[in-house]
């Protein structure tokens, strides 16, 4: 297989087969070896409708059905561990992306390199979902040490090598390009014009997107440990001014409310570490507890064109 591409579809019914028709057109014009892989993430509209029909209607598109909503990232896992293709691409499907990019993408990835992403220019967003956006990965990129663009979406195209390496990564708190770019693979970002959503809202709203940047900044990053750690140990020095404060207020000025001193520097002093070390033991404690649980990562309900689905069990936990 030349190329597959892989698409989480949610909320976006309505330009399924706009999306099919245009990504055909392009495929054909590189490979007649592709394949399409359709993976509806319980879509409340109904995708999966349309997804059937057009796998019935053509082979070379394979459609994965979800139980319930495992999330985006979790769906496009499930497109990874499936396909076949030598160059695989990851794309979105509200065509904000445009399939006819994958030539170019394609062209630049022969050029040597193992994977090629489109950074958006000239982005169709509204005003706060840009604002937004860059707020969510410049909290990302303090807490990871990591340089994420903005601009970034999750259409790339990557060799074979790194979506073997990256499906052997089985983490429950996923991110595409986080993932990808841990890997360390020799990238390179190619701008491209994008477009406005063809259909349907982002469900990503900014409850969603803090969410979603705490549980990568937690699952990817030791940083806030050590903050808790430096935020308990501000208090206990806090404590520790507050002691002297009141010791010289008592032995030079004899000015000192009874009971109270003490009291107040029991509470900052014990606050303090216990704030420092409940921050440490939780944030391990609730990543272990995720982790150990092995539940696996999506479930599937159903499949068109897409084989024994039921093969790939030991690949979604």
């Amino acid at each position: 297989m030349d190329i597959s591409v892989v698409i989480p579809v949610y909320g976006c019914r309505d330009c399924l087969y706009e999306l099919y028709t245009r990504l055909t057109n392009t495929l054909k014009k590189i490979t007649d070896d592709y394949e399409i892989i359709l993976v509806n993430d319980a879509c409340p509209q109904g995708s999966w409708e349309v997804i059937r029909d057009i796998c019935d209607n053509d082979t070379k598109v394979l459609g994965i059905n979800f139980s319930r909503n495992f999330g985006q990232h979790r769906a496009i896992l499930a497109g990874l561990d499936i396909c076949h293709g030598d160059a695989v691409v990851v794309m979105d499907c509200d065509l904000q992306d445009r399939p006819e990019h994958i030539s170019k993408m394609y062209e630049k990835l022969k050029e040597g390199y193992d994977i090629v992403w489109a950074r958006r220019v000239n982005r169709k967003d509204k005003g706060s979902v840009k604002f937004f956006s860059k707020l969510f990965y410049k909290l990302c990129n303090f807490f990871t040490d990591r340089d994420i663009d903005a601009n970034l979406s999750n259409y790339s195209i990557a060799v074979r090598n790194v979506i073997k390496e990256q499906c052997k990564m089985r983490e429950k708190c996923r991110d595409f390009s986080v993932f990808q770019q841990w890997l360390g693979f020799n990238a390179v970002y190619l701008d491209l014009e994008s477009d406005e959503r063809a259909s349907g809202k982002s469900s990503y709203r900014f409850i969603k997107k803090l969410r979603l940047a705490l549980e990568i900044v937690t699952s990817q990053s030791n940083r806030p440990l050590y903050l808790s750690v430096g935020f308990g140990f501000f208090f206990v020095i806090i404590s520790v001014l507050i002691i002297i404060y009141y010791l010289i207020n008592y032995f030079v000025f004899g000015d000192v409310i009874e009971g109270w001193t003490s009291l107040l520097i029991s509470v900052y002093l014990i606050g303090g570490i216990t704030m420092m070390f409940l921050g440490v033991i939780g944030l391990y404690i609730g990543k272990i507890f995720n982790e150990t649980k092995n539940r696996p990562l999506y479930v599937i309900k159903e499949s068109r064109n897409a084989g024994d689905t039921d093969g790939e069990q030991r690949d979604r936990s």
